[in-house]
């Protein structure tokens, strides 16, 4: 059985050091490729390295990332993730002040914003792939009606069925590529 990965739950005080698009797009790049530097990273996000520097330290201090000494030589800082994902229950924060309230609007918009960017990247390049990655691939909507308990039920389940195919193959089984799953259950105004 797949080992579950190491999710954190976002509080007031991680929120404060997470909210910031550029935070969030660092921890994602090293959540996907692996540890890096902070000149590797301005590189890769098209960014100042000065930037890249300030915003991991952010991270570092709010404990998202921590030093990869195996990986620098001399004084060359490598950096990488802590865990692999992170959980938000937005009730959490229902009687907050509005910085925090604001601080997880940021948040959850920054998430949508960096699952459609994701999304809209794989539609400009998916002519570049082979034909079985294209077939693969999904982009599916459906409306069910739910109660909040079944929706819940729903997720979780979804959540079980994506973990059970974590491990199932390493980098050197040929064809492996690395994917991106997207859920997204919410309800919708209907008349």
């Amino acid at each position: 059985m797949p080992e579950e990965p190491k999710v954190r739950k976002l509080d007031a005080r991680s929120l404060r050091g997470l909210a910031h698009p550029l935070r969030m797009e660092l921890l994602n790049a090293l959540r996907r490729r692996g540890p890096a530097t902070a000149s590797m990273l301005a590189e890769r996000l098209g960014e100042s390295s000065g930037a890249t520097s300030y915003h991991l330290r952010q991270l570092a201090e709010h404990g998202f990332i921590a030093d990869a000494p195996e990986h620098g030589k001399g004084r060359e800082r490598w950096w990488q993730a802590v865990d692999q994902g992170l959980t938000f229950d937005t009730t959490e924060f229902d009687g907050a002040g509005p910085e925090v309230r604001g601080m997880a609007e940021i948040y959850l918009h920054e998430v949508a914003a960096t699952h459609a960017r994701e999304l809209s990247g794989w539609l400009s390049t998916r002519d570049h792939w082979s034909t079985e990655w294209t077939r693969a691939s999904d982009m599916s909507d459906m409306t069910l009606r739910l109660t909040p308990d079944l929706a819940t039920e729903l997720v979780d389940k979804m959540h079980a069925l994506i973990n059970d195919y974590r491990g199932r193959v390493t980098d050197e089984t040929p064809g492996t590529e690395q994917v991106r799953v997207h859920t997204h259950l919410f309800p919708t105004e209907t008349d």
